[in-house]
């Protein structure tokens, strides 16, 4: 039977250290990730009560990857 991914109801959250970039300190809605146990979740900065999103490893690392090799690059 294949594990289900939790959602961040199942997170506990109440000690996650959130980290900012600092290109977020410029901007209206920062991004801030936290690391917990086995997953890494995402929010944003501005709300606490904001929605979290909840990657495994294996998805944090293809979107980290793709980041690196310019998949998500824009024209401005």
């Amino acid at each position: 039977m294949m594990e289900l991914k939790p959602s961040a109801v199942d997170i506990d959250l109440s000690s996650a250290k959130w980290i900012s970039s600092s290109y977020g300190t410029n901007i209206a809605d920062p991004v801030q990730i936290a690391f917990v146990g086995e997953n890494i979740v995402m929010r944003n900065g501005n709300g606490q009560d904001s929605v979290v999103l909840v990657f495994t490893q294996a998805e944090w690392d293809a979107f980290v990857a793709g980041a690196l090799d310019g998949e998500f690059d824009y024209e401005r």
